[in-house]
């Protein structure tokens, strides 16, 4: 079976979990292809995976924002994942731990070279805050290009939505990056979002 009929038959649904990597020594050997998921702790991220995989308890979510340590890998063979980023700005741990994350994320992002990109998950309400435009800066700094989620858009109106997408889109300009509306709850913008994985984790 050919790849493009992978995607058709659901590939999305038959990802599961691989390993945490607290460590660049754990990480899985370096080929294939992998998409990294970034976002501030509180955005919803666990939910967007969940959602787009169908899996609703693959990616664990907490009720305390900041509980994912680990990068988490999330595979549909040993060439093909997801990986599950700590979130930023947010968790309660110690400086030493918060350091310790920020170098294994600073590592992971310049050296991988199966990483094809990132999915920035903001909260449509508060996009393009501190931690999101310095993430979208080393994105690009690491020639990474960069699909942003503005998800939980359910709770806007239809033309609200569209309005901040713009205005996020107008801010974006000059940065290698595209953007969608999502909401992780509704499923909106779900096909769009499973085509772009499939789009960056299926690159010959």
């Amino acid at each position: 079976m050919g790849k493009k009929q992978e995607l058709a038959n659901g590939w999305y649904s038959r990802l599961e979990f691989r390993l945490g990597v607290a460590s660049i020594k754990q990480l899985p050997v370096d080929e294939g292809a992998e998409v990294a998921f970034s976002g501030r702790s509180n955005v919803g991220k666990s939910s967007v995976i969940n959602k787009i995989t169908s899996r609703r308890g693959l990616a664990r979510i907490s009720k305390s924002p900041g509980r994912t340590r680990e990068l988490n890998y999330f595979s549909y063979d040993e060439h093909t994942h997801l990986v599950d980023l700590p979130g930023y700005g947010y968790a309660k741990v110690n400086v030493e731990m918060r350091d310790a994350w920020a170098k294994l994320l600073e590592r992971y992002l310049r050296e991988r070279q199966s990483l094809r990109g990132v999915f920035l998950i903001m909260d449509i309400r508060h996009p393009l805050g501190k931690f999101d435009q310095l993430m979208l800066e080393y994105c690009q700094s690491c020639d990474l290009p960069v699909h942003v989620l503005l998800n939980k858009a359910d709770k806007l109106s239809k033309n609200a939505g569209i309005k901040v997408m713009a205005e996020v889109r107008r801010e974006l300009a000059g940065v290698d990056a595209s953007l969608q509306l999502f909401s992780a709850l509704k499923g909106l913008g779900l096909d769009e979002a499973r085509q772009k994985l499939a789009d960056w984790l299926y690159l010959e």
